[in-house]
């Protein structure tokens, strides 16, 4: 790497040693002898539009400085190009940090990666339906959700997660989950071998990492930022009991199979709509990467080779 872009959310994780972080990075990619830009961001388009003009500008590569959701943002920016991603942790939850073993710490994450190997993935894209009504798609690294979770993201305020980090994140959802009244919908999805299977679903996740870290550490048994396909887990049923049982398992590192109404499957692309026409109650959400995006009709698929990241050498 010659020239990189460090863009930090100034905001992701509530820390208030923001700056000094970030300086901590320009630090040691400048004894590296990396020519380093630095600017903090101001919303999620400000993100992508940096990013894209950075990679647009010759750089080799972009430090994405905060959580997944600034993750994601750099994502749209740069999907597609050759320039890498570089992941420094300094969100709320840090999933796809701690799935591909970077540092928390934002000085020995830079080394980590200074030091790591560049390579291509495949990427989730997500289309549905935005908030005025007009058909949207978005790309995701980590995972897509419709339905309880995404309704989570749709409730938990930005004040609040900057402010109580992780700990409002289970506290809503569990509120969630004793109050909301689940809605079921249809899911129907095309395995590899090219079956297509419809489902009755109340939730449904897409997801691409093999570990979560934090209190949530495995969600869907096989899933892999290496593999060709997304991992869907189907939950079948309204039964809090049983949610709660396979969080728990996820939870404690227990097998993931034995819960009745929820399975996890692998696919190409799943298709999410409302099973009639609603005339009330709430929307049924859509979210990736933990950001709320819309609702459905919405298509979840996996598109091979579009992302470069930046990976620690084991």
């Amino acid at each position: 790497m010659h020239r990189v872009a460090l863009l930090y959310n100034p905001f992701s994780g509530g820390s208030r040693q923001r700056q000094k972080d970030v300086q901590a990075v320009r630090g040691v990619l400048e004894a590296a002898q990396i020519e380093v830009s630095a600017a903090a961001t101001t919303s999620a388009e400000d993100t992508r539009e940096r990013s894209q003009a950075a990679a647009e500008g010759g750089a080799d590569a972009i430090f994405a400085c905060g959580g997944d959701g600034t993750i994601h943002d750099v994502l749209q920016g740069v999907v597609g190009r050759d320039t890498a991603i570089g992941i420094i942790p300094m969100g709320t939850a840090n999933a796809l940090a701690h799935d591909l073993g970077i540092p928390r710490s934002p000085a020995a994450a830079a080394r980590a990666l200074l030091s790591g190997e560049a390579r291509r993935f495949a990427v989730g894209r997500v289309s549905y339906q935005d908030f005025s009504g007009q058909q949207a798609s978005r790309y995701f690294t980590v995972t897509a959700g419709v339905g309880l979770d995404a309704h989570l993201f749709h409730e938990l305020s930005g004040m609040t997660k900057q402010h109580w980090g992780m700990l409002a994140y289970y506290a809503k959802a569990i509120q969630i989950w004793l109050t909301h009244e689940m809605q079921f919908f249809e899911a129907e999805f095309l395995a590899p071998g090219g079956e297509r299977r419809p489902e009755t679903v109340t939730q449904l996740l897409a997801v691409r990492i093999a570990q979560f870290g934090g209190l949530l550490r495995e969600l869907a048994p096989g899933a892999g930022l290496s593999r060709p396909e997304l991992r869907l887990v189907l939950f079948k049923t309204d039964s809090r009991l049983r949610i709660l049982r396979y969080v728990l398992q996820g939870t404690f590192r227990s097998k993931l199979r034995n819960v009745p109404g929820i399975e996890a499957v692998s696919a190409e692309r799943v298709q999410c709509r409302a099973l009639a026409p609603r005339s009330g109650g709430p929307p049924i959400y859509v979210e990736a990467d933990g950001e709320l995006l819309g609702t459905v009709p919405a298509e979840i698929s996996i598109v091979p080779h579009l992302l470069t990241l930046l990976v620690p050498r084991t």
